[in-house]
């Protein structure tokens, strides 16, 4: 059962307020949307009253900080056992929600802005690569039955259904208007985020195009391979095990890390040390290509298709970046500014 929410004023002795119910649920939706952070997370709205394959209707769907999707579903004037059963409905056809379905649901919900942009100006980060990694069912409602309570933490804790319900309480002094939250279980009760379909959570990847992570430092330098056709990584066999396994003739879009895309070019040879390659005594060369530790650096020869300086390098908020030295380029936002950015690489 919830806390009970309790409210005082004191500027006039001590009165209590008595919670009433809300003037209509549409006006908790409209709350819910214009800050879903009432909730008590971030979270990214990304479709109102969204269709489903089913002729239904979702009240709010959003996406937290890791990609999970939170389906949102108001009590309205439904049975105990109809809003239950219509939010687990709904999670049946949440979970099969591919990464372009995602997008799509988004872009009817706002064509103004990219869900990448978006997503980075409410988290601060990158979209995650997987979508729909998994989900979360909360029942939205001022009140909500002992049964209904009951069936939730049922199915929470014996079977660890991702299904939660919170309430808000209305109050309202002298013209003012408040609400106030709870949950009905509490975070270290609350089940795990239950996963969404395996292999549909990413976008589809084009089978050519990789990012590439460029560390401009002192071991190496973008000038160097700009200009002499090299990408390369090391200090430690997580920073090169990833470069090494650029395959010949994948397309590689060059980033250097905090700063922007750089350069597109064509992978033309196997990976190899650095000091076994042609370049080990180049004395053209402006950095140095060691480690500290003793750790090789490896080289994968590039032929490029155009390149950019440092300072002119292409990022825009929402852009795909890794933590990986090379990955697959799956992010059809990134890859449509890049090749507006370097329209060499489509000609």
């Amino acid at each position: 059962m919830p806390l009970d929410i309790g409210l005082w004023r004191l500027d006039e002795g001590i009165q209590r307020l008595l919670p009433s119910g809300l003037p209509n649920e549409k006006r908790l939706e409209d709350l819910i949307e214009t800050d879903p952070s009432v909730l008590g997370q971030p979270l990214l709205l990304i479709g109102r009253q969204v269709p489903t394959a089913q002729g239904k209707f979702v009240d709010l769907l959003a996406l937290d900080g890791d990609g999970a999707i939170h389906v949102l579903e108001l009590k309205r004037d439904k049975t105990p056992r109809d809003v239950v059963a219509q939010t687990l409905d709904y999670g049946s056809w949440v979970q099969e929600l591919s990464h372009d379905d995602v997008l799509g649901i988004y872009a009817k919900y706002n064509s103004t802005k990219a869900l990448e942009v978006a997503f980075d100006e409410v988290f601060g980060i990158p979209l995650p690569e997987e979508l729909n990694a998994g989900h979360f069912l909360t029942i939205v409602a001022g009140d909500l039955d002992a049964e209904s309570e009951r069936i939730v933490n049922y199915l929470a804790a014996v079977y660890g259904v991702p299904i939660n319900a919170v309430f808000f309480r209305y109050f309202t002094d002298s013209g003012r208007e408040y609400v106030a939250r709870t949950w009905l279980r509490t975070q270290s009760q609350e089940a795990g985020p239950k996963a969404g379909t395996a292999a549909r959570q990413k976008e589809q990847w084009n089978g050519t195009d990789w990012y590439v992570s460029f560390g401009d430092d002192t071991e190496r330098a973008w000038e160097d391979a700009r200009q002499h056709g090299f990408v390369s990584a090391g200090g430690g066999e997580w920073y090169s095990r990833s470069l090494r396994s650029l395959p010949i003739g994948a397309r590689i879009w060059a980033c250097i890390p905090k700063v922007g895309y750089v350069g597109v070019g064509t992978v033309t040879g196997p990976a190899e040390r650095f000091h076994d390659s042609a370049y080990a005594n180049n004395a053209d060369l402006i950095a140095s290509y060691t480690h500290p530790n003793g750790e090789d650096e490896w080289l994968v020869p590039v032929t490029w298709i155009q390149t950019r300086s440092k300072s002119d390098a292409v990022w825009q908020k929402g852009m795909f970046a890794n933590q990986n030295t090379a990955a697959r380029l799956r992010n059809s936002f990134t890859l449509g500014i890049l090749q507006g950015a370097f329209p060499k690489a489509i000609e």
